[in-house]
């Protein structure tokens, strides 16, 4: 993270100080929502696999292969056979159709059946009245609402921001402006990290909305719920910056002067971190 107000063509439009990709599952397991995976004749005793909130179909498959005690791979590769349930848009792209909840497993659970059951209760959950009226409201369709609720689980520092994140995401591409999320760029370079280097914003692939206009070609993470609501219905605002100055203490604005500042604070907090 850069220890100076960076240029205009440069500067960060959030600063996020959040790492969602890394969460753990004792944290998602207090939110999760319990879906059921085993047959009613099933008598084995089921193991719990928590999918967080956040987590990239990566680490989603990571997990099915340690849950399942399978080599590590062996989920991704179950890919192609699974007949997974996916809409059209996503080209036979899980990612975001991963539904963060908490799975009992048993013996008879397959790496192609684990992925089966959480896209279809992705399916269940993204399918419902409130999704697809939000939806045609924004002007988007479900699978853009979708990678949208995706960027704010990845932006948005707590939930009760994730309103005002949607909010400027929308403003953003209503106004013809790129999106400039530090977390699509994340994504690209399969890494977590909160610094972005200018160079960073110029690599070539389409998930850079700093250099590529419009939203990135899939969602960048699996959302939950809270954050489809927020994609759905965002908070009214003019916004179309924000920066976490320090934790806790998110600032929206829609004037870039204003923003500046509070870059600037950022920077200032950042560098007195650094030297205590």
């Amino acid at each position: 993270m850069q220890t100076k107000i960076p240029r205009r063509g440069t500067i960060r439009l959030t600063r996020r100080g959040r790492i969602a990709l890394i969460a753990t599952g004792a944290l998602a397991a207090a939110t999760a929502v319990t879906v059921p995976l085993l047959l009613p004749d099933d008598n084995a005793r089921p193991e719990s696999l928590t999918i967080p909130e956040g987590w990239r179909s990566s680490q989603v498959y990571a997990a099915v292969d340690k849950a399942l005690k399978v080599p590590a791979g062996t989920t991704k590769k179950a890919l192609p056979k699974a007949d997974l349930k996916l809409p059209g848009d996503a080209g036979g792209n899980p990612e975001g159709y991963l539904f963060p909840a908490t799975y009992p497993i048993s013996s008879r659970s397959t790496p192609a059946s684990v992925l089966s059951y959480m896209v279809d209760t992705a399916n269940k959950r993204f399918s419902g009245s409130h999704v697809t009226a939000g939806a045609d409201r924004n002007a988007v369709n479900v699978y853009q609402t979708v990678t949208i609720a995706s960027m704010i689980e990845a932006e948005a520092g707590s939930k009760a921001e994730m309103g005002k994140v949607a909010r400027v995401i929308y403003n953003r591409l209503d106004k013809g402006m790129p999106l400039q999320m530090d977390s699509t760029i994340n994504y690209a370079l399969n890494r977590s990290t909160l610094t972005t280097s200018d160079r960073d914003t110029k690599i070539d692939s389409p998930y850079n909305t700093y250099a590529r206009m419009g939203l990135p070609p899939t969602p960048i993470s699996n959302p939950g719920e809270a954050a489809m609501r927020a994609a759905t219905s965002p908070t009214p605002g003019d916004w179309l910056y924000f920066v976490t100055v320090k934790p806790g203490d998110t600032r929206f604005t829609a004037n870039f002067e204003e923003h500046q500042r509070n870059v600037a604070e950022f920077d200032k907090n950042t560098r007195h971190g650094q030297r205590s």
